[in-house]
């Protein structure tokens, strides 16, 4: 699927078929691509918590507003972020740079997020947000549907999952086989209100 074609049809799918089974293969295509997403200074911060004991899945359900689809997807994605990524041996994001651009780059980490726990935050949420969205255009591509989701206790699943005191939990995505197709498009902003050319009106 092209691109342009995945874009356009990516969907929230809510209901899902539980009896199927995504292969390893397919799984670790789909993290793999996702983990070519964007991150500032390539500190790839995101961590991708597959949730695959059915218990826990259960566990997890139940403090999500008991939403079917978090059991009866393929695949329950915790989409997480280490807010202390940026200080825990930064070189290795630049391992394959030039020593100059390590030179550059590595210290400008330290400069950048060291004293600036609200930019920190700030940059987890941007690059797990860009990183959903390529996971679920991997998955579209590849024939599935998905759904993010944020209804749920941040907190309960953080102790279920057993979240380190340095992440976060940003949101989940769950991928699987739709059984029904996405309700009508609830209505799209014209273009003309969703755009601003150089500056906002006053």
């Amino acid at each position: 699927m092209d691109i342009a074609s995945a874009i356009e049809n990516r969907r929230s799918i809510r209901k899902f078929d539980p009896d199927h089974i995504m292969s390893q293969q397919e799984e670790d295509r789909l993290i793999q691509l996702a983990m070519l997403s964007p991150t500032a200074f390539n500190i790839q911060h995101w961590r991708f918590v597959l949730v695959k004991d059915r218990g826990l899945r259960q566990q997890i359900r139940e403090v999500a507003w008991n939403q079917a689809q978090v059991t009866d997807a393929s695949l329950l994605v915790v989409l997480c972020a280490d807010l202390k990524a940026w200080r825990k041996d930064p070189v290795r994001y630049w391992r394959n740079a030039s020593k100059e651009v390590q030179d550059f780059m590595v210290p400008a980490i330290h400069q950048y997020y060291g004293e600036h726990a609200q930019f920190q935050r700030d940059e987890c949420m941007r690059s797990c947000g860009l990183a959903a969205q390529t996971l679920m255009l991997a998955a579209q591509g590849m024939g599935y549907d998905s759904c993010p989701m944020d209804g749920f206790d941040f907190d309960a699943v953080g102790r279920l999952i057993q979240l380190p005191d340095d992440h976060i939990i940003t949101l989940f995505v769950v991928i699987g086989k739709g059984l029904q197709p996405a309700l009508v498009r609830g209505g799209q902003l014209a273009m003309d209100e969703v755009r601003i050319v150089d500056r906002f009106d006053r």
